[in-house]
């Protein structure tokens, strides 16, 4: 029982360290968006904005990808750790979120790599702009939500098994 508390209290940790990953996804999609409004504002694009462009694409395809891998990570963990503690049916949902997660995860990488800021034209870069920015902000709040769900469960489960705990040191 004190196991599967320090699994519980292990997990609630972890979501937290995700979400500043998460918070950091977005925060470079915030600069690349900058980047992008800077750029609509002058009429065409110089050598150096290209660059400046590409550099934007590698921090933000390093924190996607970072995120990636930390959530891989987390959810082993979890698919390992869970199936004791919450049955079969809620462990079926959670896996059918992380597969929806790591699909969202994949296009967005796609995405990313997909831009070729030197091959393609400025409205084209727009278009994929936006299109990037949906996704991503959609992976976020995908992400948040799970984490939020599964924290309200595992708050649940700790709250169980502290009782147990509790009523079994009282006998």
């Amino acid at each position: 029982m004190a196991d599967n508390l320090k699994i519980i209290r292990d997990i609630i940790s972890e979501h937290h360290s995700l979400k500043r990953h998460v918070k950091l996804v977005g925060d470079s999609v915030t600069d690349l968006e900058a980047l992008f409004r800077l750029q609509q504002v002058h009429a065409g694009w110089t050598q150096s904005s290209i660059e400046t462009l590409s550099k934007k694409q590698e921090q933000l395809l390093q924190a996607v990808s970072f995120l990636d891998e930390g959530l891989r990570n987390h959810f082993a963990f979890e698919e390992k750790a869970f199936p004791m503690l919450l049955g079969e049916a809620v462990m079926k949902a959670l896996l059918l979120e992380h597969q929806d997660i790591s699909r969202r995860l994949g296009e967005v990488k796609a995405l990313v790599t997909g831009i070729s800021p030197e091959a393609v034209s400025q409205g084209e870069l727009l278009s994929r702009k936006t299109q990037l920015q949906q996704k991503i902000s959609g992976l976020c709040q995908m992400v948040e939500e799970h984490a939020a769900d599964e924290e309200v469960v595992l708050k649940m489960v700790k709250r169980s098994l502290e009782g147990e705990e509790a009523g079994g040191k009282a006998a």
